[in-house]
């Protein structure tokens, strides 16, 4: 476990003070056992590599012991600076959820303002200049006109027009037909006629 180098500082006071009573030189070993303290990975590693550089120094007795109290230091230094970032960190993750949902909030408020007020410029539009054929509001009939039937009710004049139209040319293409058909009946009488009349003149 690696401590972060604010903490470091408060750990390697301390663990100058103890090499100090030690009376180990802590310019090179303080610098040389944080390494160690930082890098290595189990607690036995640590004491491995702790009791490496302190058995020049130390009685076989003591250096377990002196070994134990620099890990254990060490540990306790990681789980303060560890609670210290995870309050932190939850202190932050509040103020920036506090903040997102006011954003939210803020946001939100100013969308409804503007729709309402878009609806309310819209009503206020129809109120003010209603289109021709709209009767004043207030009366009883609609604000707005059903353009449905108005447009049935044309469709159905226009076809009856048209029909009408249709029927007129028809009637005087009939009328034309018949008047050929009866000039070509009258023709045909006429030449039935006088072909009657030469045979009887040839008997």
């Amino acid at each position: 476990m690696a401590a972060p180098m604010g903490d470091a500082g408060e750990f390697e006071s301390w663990l100058n003070d103890r090499l100090d009573l030690l009376e180990v030189d802590r310019e090179v070993y303080g610098a040389y056992i944080l390494g160690i303290l930082k890098e290595e990975e189990s607690d036995e590693e640590k004491e491995d590599a702790l009791q490496g550089i302190l058995s020049a120094f130390l009685d076989e007795d003591t250096i377990e012991e002196v070994c134990k109290q620099i890990i254990s230091h060490w540990k306790e230094c990681c789980n303060r600076l560890a609670a210290r970032q995870n309050t932190d960190d939850a202190e932050v993750q509040a103020i920036a959820s506090m903040i997102e949902k006011q954003a939210q909030i803020v946001v939100k408020q100013k969308e409804v303002s503007k729709e309402s007020k878009k609806r309310k410029e819209a009503l206020l539009a129809q109120y003010a200049n209603p289109p021709t054929g709209i009767d004043a509001p207030g009366s009883d009939k609609s604000l707005f006109r059903n353009t449905n039937v108005e447009e049935v009710l044309n469709r159905q004049k226009q076809k009856r027009d048209q029909a009408r139209e249709d029927a007129q040319k028809k009637k005087e293409t009939d009328k034309m037909q018949r008047e050929k058909d009866k000039l070509a009946k009258q023709d045909r009488k006429e030449k039935e006629k006088k072909r009657t009349q030469k045979g009887e003149r040839k008997r």
